[in-house]
């Protein structure tokens, strides 16, 4: 559509973004609930501002003729994350040769050409943020997507390319969900093979998109900076830099929208919110080190800031989908107790008071037809033959977990899944409350389902423990203890469909190909998951990825 002055300037006055920046919208298209873009392809750029050449849409115009900034000006990329429906955040860093406030332009447009620009304009960064931008980018138009760019000190940024989330009546969704990326154990080639996918509407990574540790304390694939654990704020600001160099991350970033959350490696092993297992008392206090390592993550990820310390949050995907992301790894949960504690204690908790009642309200106000629960630890029960394996986990907080069954129950809350990372192996789970009165031959006695995601490098726990598992839990459908790889979501009003993608290998150097490993669904109406025998079909004329 086309906008009056008069709403150009209403709109820009309304845009939030984080940076010194007055953006203008015009001629925002997008799909009418399920199809194509609105967009426009063609034209061509000029080669020394990187600016639309011959176009006169009314927007600012990067102009420069300064001595170039270092060719290594965005070296760390471009990403976007937390789609909402008229939003996105959009992210990037700049690398220049000397320190002080820098001005960085962008411009934002709805085909990859930049024929058809909507926004355009300028923020500031300095050191203080560690010469990271962030715009929350508003008035945008749902279910579109745009791309964007940067221009600083004559220098231009990859084009990047985003989504806004639907509005109304929508009819399929498709995302992507990764965990446990950790550098010194391999090449992140499932990052390359998300961001090949042109018909994905985010990426969901549910934690542990770095690791703490010094070189060789857990994996020695390549040298770390810094080369010891990371502690203080440089040092976490470097340990991004290095991971947001790698050339698969940053492809996934560039291609999709992330929606993030942290687990307990953006901080320290085994994190809680006093404290954590890889945190020493000549470390310093903990509530500094977990301060600046939360400072760092809301550097260098696109999400979208709100209270200090809260990243609990819902992302609502039309009439479709509610995207519920919980932190149940630092705000609320109490210190991990030994094997042998009663872990039914109903005075303990996993998401706290506060997060436990907002899940409640989020879950009895939606009015999607599903609701997708992400988080770190893994819900479903995970027995050996004496009880719980792993404490960090669900089971180690019994009483949050009934609490969860019971707001889902007693108010009939259908049509629910549970999304988890943390493991480091593959599994998909119908999630009783009572193990003994399981049915695993009609699911019945299942109240929700689970997807566990495999890491994108880190370790599994083999396939030994695979069977031990199997062996005790007949709720567990699927589980696979030592490929790397990701989940494909695909999302219709009748069922969701979970897709495993492996690798054969991730210190191979090399094209290494993923290949369809399994893939369950749970049905509307449904508390239990079925086996589905192929992948499900992409989305015919997905936008085109990002030059």
């Amino acid at each position: 559509m086309t906008i009056t002055r008069r709403e150009l300037l209403r709109r820009a006055a309304s845009l939030g973004l984080v940076g010194l920046v007055t953006p203008t919208l015009v001629n925002c298209g997008g799909d009418d609930g399920g199809g194509t873009d609105g967009g426009t392809t063609g034209g061509g750029t000029d080669s020394d501002s990187g600016t639309t050449a011959g176009v006169d849409d009314g927007l600012p115009k990067y102009d420069y003729d300064g001595e170039p900034g270092p060719e290594g000006m965005f070296s760390h990329g471009v990403a976007s994350g937390d789609p909402l429906s008229d939003s996105v955040i959009l992210w990037t860093r700049i690398s220049p040769a000397a320190d002080g406030a820098q001005e960085v332009f962008y411009e934002i447009a709805l085909d990859p050409e930049f024929t058809d620009r909507v926004a355009a304009g300028t923020v500031e960064t300095d050191a203080s943020r560690d010469y990271t931008v962030k715009l929350d980018t508003e008035a945008m138009t749902p279910a579109t997507t745009y791309y964007y760019r940067f221009m600083a000190l004559g220098r231009t940024s990859p084009v990047g390319r985003t989504r806004t989330a639907p509005v109304g009546s929508w009819q399929r969704l498709r995302f992507a969900m990764c965990s446990c990326s950790n550098l010194a154990q391999g090449h992140f080639y499932a990052y390359g093979g998300m961001a090949a996918r042109a018909d994905l509407d985010a990426v969901i990574h549910l934690g542990d998109y770095i690791y703490e540790y010094g070189d060789g304390e857990y994996g020695d694939f390549v040298p770390l900076d810094p080369p010891h654990e990371i502690i203080t704020l440089e040092d976490y600001r470097r340990r991004y830099a290095q991971y947001r160099s790698d050339a698969f991350l940053q492809e996934a970033h560039r291609q999709h929208p992330f929606i993030n959350v942290w687990d307990d490696h953006e901080s320290a092993n085994d994190a809680y919110n006093g404290g954590a297992e890889n945190h020493d008392d000549d470390e310093g206090p903990w509530p500094d080190r977990l301060s600046v390592a939360q400072q760092a993550y809301h550097e260098w990820l696109p999400t979208r800031e709100g209270n200090p310390g809260i990243i609990y949050r819902t992302l609502r995907f039309g009439d479709l989908l509610d995207l519920i992301m919980l932190d149940t790894r630092i705000v609320g949960r109490d210190q991990q107790s030994p094997m042998t504690d009663d872990h039914a204690d109903a005075e303990r908790t996993l998401l706290g008071v506060e997060q436990e009642a907002w899940l409640e309200e989020q879950l009895t106000g939606s009015t999607a037809t599903w609701r997708i629960i992400g988080q770190q630890v893994m819900m479903a029960p995970y027995n050996g033959p004496a009880g719980i394996l792993n404490p960090d986990q669900w089971d180690g907080y019994a009483a949050a977990r009934d609490r969860l069954l019971d707001v889902l129950e007693s108010n009939g809350i259908g049509n629910n899944l549970v999304l988890t990372g943390d493991i480091h192996s593959s599994w998909a789970c119908d999630i009783p409350r009572d193990v003994n009165a399981y049915n695993p031959d009609t699911g019945e006695g299942s109240v929700l389902v689970e997807f566990v995601t495999p890491s994108v490098t880190s370790p599994g726990p083999g396939e030994a423990i695979t069977d031990l598992v199997y062996a005790n839990n007949a709720h567990v459908r699927y589980g696979e203890g030592v490929k790397k790889g990701y989940v494909l979501l695909d999302v219709t009003p009748e069922r969701i469909q979970g897709e495993w993608y492996h690798f054969d290998s991730v210190t191979i150097d090399g094209n290494v190909p993923e290949y369809f490993a399994r893939a369950y669904a749970v049905m509307s109406g449904a508390t239990h998951l079925v086996e589905v025998d192929a992948p499900s079909a992409p989305i015919a004329e997905a936008p085109p990825l990002a030059p």
